[in-house]
């Protein structure tokens, strides 16, 4: 690498992914798996810059904040970088019709037939990509994103929501 040049798979992502405790409802064993996973996929592989912000990594603090949802974005040696408040309208229905059709399929896989599941996850995965592509419209004017880092993202966002 030439010196002073970036090693450009260190900038530009997320190398750690927080959920602000205060933010979290009680959970049961799905949602903990679920934000496990998420968190686990997002820091392996992700896209992720705040637009006019050349450094990272980055680490980000998700949280909410009465009717908002906080992106607390630092480097990774806890520099503050920014925090963006977005506000929750947009995810309300989408979160809620997705709890459904989740709970739906959690119980399909203990006892429905191969069809029932596969429908289930079908209309899981399309309410997953709706709410991904609010979460990329919501950041658009603030941070650079793939569609896989929004649809982790908005796997943690359901999270949030939870309340169990």
């Amino acid at each position: 690498m030439a010196p002073g040049s970036r090693d450009t798979e260190k900038t530009g992502r997320l190398a750690a992914v927080t959920l602000d405790e205060a933010s979290l409802g009680s959970s049961n064993d799905d949602i903990e798996h679920e934000r496990r996973v998420a968190i686990y996929d997002l820091i392996q592989e992700n896209k992720f810059r705040p637009l006019g912000h050349d450094g990272g990594p980055y680490a980000l603090e998700l949280g909410m904040r009465g009717n908002r949802l906080v992106f607390d974005i630092h480097e990774t040696d806890g520099t503050p970088v920014i925090a963006h408040m977005l506000s929750l309208a947009p995810f309300r229905r989408i979160v809620k019709d997705y709890f459904v059709v989740c709970d739906s399929y959690y119980a399909a896989i203990r006892t429905a037939t191969p069809d029932r599941i596969e429908a289930l996850d079908m209309g899981r995965r399309s309410l997953h990509d709706e709410g991904s592509r609010i979460v990329m419209e919501r950041l658009k004017r603030r941070v650079e994103l793939d569609f896989d880092t929004a649809r982790r993202l908005f796997t943690l966002i359901t999270v949030l929501h939870w309340k169990g």
